[in-house]
This record gives structure tokens, sequence and C-alpha cells, in this order.
């Protein structure tokens, strides 16, 4: 018996998946829906009536009272009760250039959830810059949090309070955040010309202190404890500062911002580390938005980030004579270092975000051995979307509760412990390690939750310990709810 047959008994027996099952229908609308409720499993704070994940609860309603303020809200970035918001700002921007861009797209109820789910994120991201010349930057200690395995509404670790105050710096942060503020200012601006402003307002002051006060936020020892290993700023603040300037220019239009990315594109390094975008690194993305000004206004002056976002989108296509990105054997986008997803997810929406703009000025991209068009650029978009989906070797749905076969021992508290619904005593710290072990399947689905998926030879053993690849968070989810709105109202790229 060969390696592929005993791969499939593992499959059926232990996990209950089918790896002959491959989707000849996927159901876009669908995973896009879900994409968004997914959100509602990761809420902090005092959940509202309308609550659809009807087995979380209320959870850090103390927040913030170290510093005698309200922190309340917000999100959890992953399987954990911690808020980093560094990542939380990312999924901000990420979740209101979908609606910016794919809003117009989406059925009208799930742009209502979408839009909500934005909003979120924001009000919680206004509170912790709502003191002049203070950030928070992140909520609860993750050292502590992590030696427990304990359900959100029961948490009686820590909420450790972590703020820079100037000069010290966190341009990182306060550049992220910056943008998600604008970013969520478009998307709110026909709805909610009031919020709208507020945000608009609130972003241009905290780029003031990521500008002013230069650095990355864990360079602060006293924020380094708290924020490294799992979200330092490993690729340096440069790249948030120019990604705030080109949120705030597209969101105000003013020219000061304009200028800002004229005059330090060459000093703050926008023509470096330009094959990546994630929650760390912003260049891929930050050059395909700041494109958009060139195709559409002939801005010759931002010609080198136009230059950067065609030789990144060279790379993709396998066929160009500068590709150089991996693929797994399976067609799946793949980069080391675990939560390989997200790279397949921001890659996904920022192909077909690029081909829009193109197609808007009818431009290919000229990868040297061949001239590329947007619909090429949307094809290798869909295969990434598709893979996660359940068209992938081992037949699995990454997504959580799309079809029939997904991920049931995901890496997260609240979907592993009993609900509070179920069992509303204390489950303490410790006394949660029985379910972290146990080989059942998690009693709480998280639907639509997207896992960090399998490696580099396809395969996915469904193990709640393996956090690399059984964990989902919100910077995975974030671009695909794009990506996912495109595909569901153009499912054929043409």
């Amino acid at each position: 018996m060969g390696p592929s047959s005993l791969l499939f008994l593992y499959l059926i027996f232990f996990h209950g998946f089918s790896p002959l099952v491959e989707s000849s229908y996927l159901d876009y609308a669908d995973a896009l829906s879900k994409s968004i409720l997914f959100f509602e499993g990761q809420r902090s704070g005092f959940l509202p009536q309308d609550q659809r994940i009807g087995w979380r609860g209320n959870s850090g309603l103390s927040d913030g009272w170290m510093y005698n303020t309200d922190l309340t809200g917000g999100y959890y970035d992953a399987g954990d009760n911690v808020k980093f918001g560094f990542p939380m700002a990312f999924t901000t921007t990420m979740l209101a250039w979908s609606v910016i861009e794919f809003g117009d797209l989406m059925p009208p109820n799930e742009l209502r959830n979408a839009l909500v789910a934005i909003r979120w994120a924001t009000d919680y991201l206004l509170k912790t810059v709502s003191q002049t010349n203070r950030i928070f930057v992140q909520v609860g200690d993750p050292n502590i949090d992590h030696s427990c395995w304990e359900r959100p509404e029961d948490m009686d670790t820590a909420r450790s309070v972590y703020a820079v105050d100037a000069p010290n710096p966190a341009s990182d942060v306060a550049g992220e955040t910056a943008a998600a503020l604008a970013a969520s200012s478009m998307a709110f601006r026909s709805v909610d010309p009031g919020y709208a402003d507020t945000l608009l307002g609130n972003a241009v002051q905290v780029f003031q202190f990521a500008d002013n006060f230069r650095g990355a936020y864990s360079d602060n020892a006293h924020i380094r404890d708290g924020a490294c290993p799992f979200y330092c700023d490993f690729s340096g603040y440069q790249d948030e500062l120019l990604w705030g300037a080109a949120w705030l220019r597209r969101a105000s239009q003013d020219n000061s911002y304009l200028s800002y990315l004229e005059n330090n594109g060459k000093t703050l390094g926008a023509d470096d580390n330009i094959n990546e975008f994630g929650w760390d690194n912003k260049h891929a993305g930050l050059n395909i938005l700041v494109s958009k000004e060139v195709l559409d206004g002939n801005m010759y002056t931002l010609e080198s980030y136009k230059a950067s976002a065609d030789s990144f989108m060279c790379t993709l296509i396998p066929d160009s004579s500068s590709s150089h990105i991996e693929y797994t054997p399976g067609g799946l986008i793949y980069k080391p270092g675990g939560s390989n997803l997200q790279h397949a997810t921001t890659i996904s929406f920022i192909l077909v975000v690029y081909a829009k703009y193109l197609d808007r000025t009818s431009q290919t991209v000229n990868c040297g051995n061949e001239f590329v068009s947007p619909v090429l650029l949307r094809t290798q978009a869909k295969k990434q979307v598709d893979y996660i989906l359940g068209e992938n070797p081992m037949g699995l749905s990454y997504m959580v509760g799309y079809s029939n076969y997904f991920p049931q021992r995901i890496h997260h508290r609240g979907s592993s412990l009993p609900s509070v619904k179920d069992h509303p005593e204390f489950i303490a710290c410790k006394d949660g390690s029985i379910y972290f072990n146990s080989t059942n399947p998690n009693p709480n689905v998280l639907v639509g939750a997207i896992v960090g998926g399998p490696g580099e030879d396809d395969v996915y053993g469904d193990d709640r310990a393996d956090f690399r690849k059984s964990e989902p968070t919100t910077y995975i989810n974030a671009p695909f709810v794009g990506a996912l709105a495109y595909f569901a109202a153009h499912p054929n790229p043409s």
C-alpha cells in the first residue's frame, strides 16, 4: 500500500474527510456570507442582540481598567483571547478595502454585514487613539493567556494594557491604524457620512503620531515582551508610513499625502521587499493601491510604485520569466513560516484588485516574455480561492462550515471548549486542557473561519495542537471577503 493510499485511509477513518470528493460547483456567495460571519465569533466585548454565532457570550468587559479607560470591543486575532492592535488594524484595512472595491457586487444584506464587521473594529480602534499623543496597541498578556486553554467568557488572566506614549514610537501600529480608519471612512462615506468624517479626522491625527515619532512599536522595551514574538515588527515601520499616507491620499484626495508618497518613497524603502503583503509587510499592497492613481491619472511621479506592482504580479505568473513564487504540487501559493493561507488570501485579493484597475484603463502587465492580461490575473486568483474552498488534493475545504468536508479540530479556545450556553459553569485556566488534548471534533463550529492551511506537500492533518496549520486568524479572512465578493458576482474570469 503506497503513501497516498495510507493518507486516504487515515483521512477517512480518523478525521471523516473524503478526498474523493472534489467540488465541481463552488458556491462563492455562500462562502462570502460565511467569511463575514466568522468575525462575529471573534468579537470581544458586549455582544449585541443580533449576534448570529450563538455559542459566544460577552467577554473582556473590563478591558482598559488599568488606564481608567474603556478598551472594550474589537476582535481576538486568532484562537486565543488577546487583542493585538497591529493585526487588528490590518484586518480592518483589508475588510474596508474589500468593501471599497467590491461592495457594489455584494448582496445588500452581506454588504451590511461587512460594514458591521468593519465598525466592530473601528469603534475599538477609535478608542485606542482617543488620548492625545498616546496609542493603545494591545490588551492581554499573551504569555499568560497562552498558558491557559480558556473560553474568552471565563477569562481570569491579566488583561494587561500596552500603551505607547510620545515621544516613544509606534509608527507601524499607528500607520496601520491610520490606514484602517482612512479606508473605513471610504467604506462608510455613502451610508454614514458623519461616522466617515470621524474616522478620517482620527486617521489624520494618528498618522501625525506615526510620522512625528518614527520607529517600531516593538522596539519599546515595555511593549516587546507582550508583542514579541507574536506580532513583532519584523519588516520595519517604514512601509506602514507609506501605506497610511496612501490611504489618506485616497480617502481625502489631499495633495500633501501625494507629496509624501512622492518625496518619501525612496527614503522609506518603497522599492524594498516588494513581493510581500500581510499584517507585517505592506509593500505589495501599497504598490497596488498607489498604482491606481498612476493608471487613472497618469501620475508619473508615482511610476516607481507601479513598476514594483507590475514586478510583483509577474512573479505570480508561472510562465513568466521572472517567476519565483513557490507553489505546492497542488497549486497553492506557499511561503514558509506557518499560517500559509494568509498569503493565498491577500495575494488573491490584490490580484483581482489590480485586474480591476488595469481593466479600467485597458492595460496589461509587461512581464518580459509575455504581456499578462487582467483575465490572467483573475484566473490566478481564482485558482487560489478554489483551492481554499476544496479544489485541492485533500478534497477539503479550509473554510470551516463550508461544504461537507472541513477542519473539525481547529486551534481555537472558544470553538473547542463547551459553550457557555451549554456549560455555564466556570472552566478554569488549566481545566480546559482536557478539551485541548481531546481528539473529538470541536463542539462549536466557527463558521467561516479559514485555518492556517496545509503544508508545502498539500497535506493537512486536522490537529488542534498544530496551530501553524489549524489556527484561524482575522487577517486570513479579511482579504478573502473581497476576493469572494468578486467571484460570487463573476464566477468565471473574463
